[in-house]
């Protein structure tokens, strides 16, 4: 996919192009039944996850797990709260639990899954702020982390964080 950013500059109510720059985002989509078995693994472990999510609102209940090397997991799922920013999205939940108890341990795959009404949905991307906490995850371990949004039918799949966010909150020399 390519998208093309116009960055304009107003003047005297006219719309001049100042330069045209181009993003490449690169993924892969494929069907559940085509996952390799590490990565079928962990959508089993984020569809079991959802279970914990505590979604009395919204009955959207996420799963996330970030998954080590050497296959090992931390898991997360989504925490709502009547005071509605209070709550935590699954992803976060799974990353910082991972820092914590892991600080050095690099991690190699974020995985994702969303229900509702029980129902596995297809598949859902992450919120701006989960987005900057696991791109910033992946630059302080400086390794690149695989992102696998599990849908209903497909997975799509992501190399590094970076595809998700390519002008990050804080990303020196923008434009360069």
């Amino acid at each position: 996919m390519r998208l093309k950013l116009f960055f304009i500059h107003l003047t005297s109510k006219k719309i001049v192009i100042m330069e045209e720059k181009k993003i490449e985002i690169s993924y892969q989509v494929l069907k559940i039944e085509e996952l390799s078995k590490i990565d079928a693994h962990l959508m089993n472990v984020v569809n079991e996850t959802t279970v914990k999510a505590y979604a009395p609102y919204s009955n959207f209940k996420v799963g996330a797990a970030v998954m080590f090397i050497d296959g090992c997991n931390v898991r997360g799922s989504n925490q709502e709260n009547a005071a509605y920013p209070s709550g935590m999205c699954a992803e976060r939940v799974a990353l910082f639990a991972a820092r914590t108890l892991f600080p050095d341990y690099p991690i190699s795959t974020l995985g994702v899954i969303a229900k509702k009404d029980g129902n596995v949905q297809s598949s859902i991307s992450l919120c701006g702020a989960c987005r900057q906490v696991l791109l910033e995850t992946e630059q302080r371990q400086q390794q690149d982390i695989r992102v696998i949004l599990f849908g209903r039918y497909e997975a799509i799949i992501f190399s590094s964080a970076k595809d998700l966010l390519p002008f990050s909150f804080g990303e020196e020399n923008l434009l360069k």
